[in-house]
């Protein structure tokens, strides 16, 4: 379960330079076709979710509270990459795998056993 937290932490900052590469990208042809497209800017917002739900599935993965604010984090990430339209359409690919991510990191929140509290001794 820890190593599995992370390698999902590692590939979600690896992947997050690509897909803000991408958003950039795509927010600059966003403006430059001027039909009001968002994509640019939700990937931008996917980028930095996965960036953040990375840096807390590395630092906190023995802790039950880290892994509930990554399932946040992804599913968060996941859905406005799903929902974004304009022309980036990996966008859509990259929610996907936010999506699994969050399922991957809610089925280890719940099966996480709970630590008795040591102030009660």
């Amino acid at each position: 379960m820890k190593t599995t937290k992370l390698v999902i932490g590692i590939l979600s900052i690896v992947l997050t330079l690509l897909v803000m590469f991408q958003s950039c990208a795509a927010g600059i042809g966003d403006a430059m076709m001027n039909e009001g497209g968002t994509s640019g800017a939700s990937g931008f917002l996917v980028a930095l979710f996965m960036l953040i739900a990375g840096i807390v599935a590395i630092a906190a993965r023995n802790s039950r509270g880290g892994s509930l604010c990554c399932t946040l984090l992804y599913a968060l990430a996941g859905l406005l990459g799903v929902s974004a339209d304009g022309i980036y359409k990996d966008l859509m690919i990259w929610g996907m795998l936010c999506l699994i991510f969050a399922a991957v990191f809610l089925i280890f929140t719940l099966r996480m056993k709970k630590q008795p509290d040591s102030s009660e001794h």
